[in-house]
C-alpha cells in the first residue's frame, strides 16, 4: 500500500493461501477460474482518493460499548480494549487512514439478517464500529470479547473469536480487509481458514497480543493488533 521504491520487496507468493482451497468449501466458488489480469494502465479512480482526513466521526463511532446501546444498561459480554498501530513494511505509520471493524456478539452472533445462530442478539450490542488512525498510525475501539460460532463448512467446523478488520489506502482499490484472532485460542489452529495459511508466522500476523499494560484494572483487557500494510513483515489480509 505504501512503500519505498528504493527498497522495493517483491511478494512472496507462498505467504498467501492458493486461491482455491477445497478445505475452504467457499474458495471453490469464489477462486477464479481464468488467469488473472494486472491493470498496466490504471485509470484516476483506481489512483486518487477518497481522503479521510476531514471525516467527521460521531462521538462513539469507535466505542462499540455505547454506539448501540438502548438506554436499557450496556452490552454483555468481556469488555475489551482492540488497538494498535497502521504502518508499512519500515515502522513509518500511515496517518488518518480509515479503520473499520464488525464482529459477533459475546455469543457468536452477528447483528445480520442472514445469521440465523441460536445464540441471541444483544440489544445493546450494534457490532461496527470505525475511526481514523492518529498522526502517529494508532487506531483504537473499545468493544466486547466476541464468542466463537459454528458455520457450515464441515460437520462440526467453529470460527476462533475474531474481529474483521477493513483499512482503506490512498485510493478506493486498496481497501485491505483481515481478521484479528486472540492469542492463546485453541481453535485457531482447528479453523479451515487459517488452514490454508502454511506459514505460522503469517497466521501470527493476525492475532492480537494481551497486552496488560494498557489493560485497565476492574474495566477492560487490551488487546494489541498492529497492522503493517506492505512488505514481508505485512499482515496477511482476506484479499490477497
Amino acid at each position: 500500500m505504501i512503500h519505498d521504491n528504493k527498497r522495493f520487496v517483491a511478494r512472496d507468493r507462498n505467504w498467501h493461501p492458493p486461491a482455491y482451497a477445497p478445505g475452504y468449501k467457499t474458495s471453490v466458488a469464489r477462486s477464479p477460474q481464468q488467469a488473472l489480469m494486472s491493470m498496466q494502465q490504471p485509470t484516476a479512480s483506481e489512483l486518487t482518493g477518497p481522503d479521510f482526513s476531514h471525516l467527521r466521526m460521531g462521538p462513539h463511532d469507535n466505542d462499540l460499548l455505547l454506539n448501540f446501546t438502548q438506554g436499557e444498561g450496556l452490552p454483555q459480554g468481556e469488555r475489551i480494549l482492540m488497538f494498535g498501530r497502521v504502518m508499512d513494511q519500515f515502522g513509518k505509520p500511515v496517518p488518518h487512514t480509515l479503520v473499520e471493524m464488525w464482529q459477533a456478539n459475546a455469543g457468536g452472533r452477528y447483528r445480520h439478517k442472514n445469521d440465523k445462530y441460536l445464540a441471541p442478539l444483544d440489544p445493546n450490542f450494534g457490532g461496527v464500529g470505525r475511526c481514523l488512525s492518529d498522526d502517529q498510525g494508532f487506531y483504537r475501539f473499545r468493544t466486547i470479547k466476541p464468542g466463537p460460532y459454528p458455520w457450515p463448512n464441515d460437520v462440526n467446523s467453529w470460527r476462533p473469536a475474531h474481529i474483521h478488520v477493513s483499512v482503506t489506502g490512498p485510493c478506493i482499490s486498496t481497501r485491505l480487509i483481515t481478521q484479528m484472532y486472540f492469542e492463546g485460542d485453541p481453535l485457531i489452529p482447528l479453523c479451515p481458514i487459517v488452514q490454508t495459511l502454511k506459514d505460522p508466522e503469517a497466521v501470527g500476523t493476525m492475532v492480537g497480543r494481551l497486552d496488560m499494560a494498557n489493560s485497565k484494572p476492574m474495566d477492560f483487557l487490551a488487546y494489541r493488533f498492529d497492522i503493517v500494510v506492505r512488505g514481508e513483515l505485512q499482515t496477511f489480509f482476506e484479499n490477497q
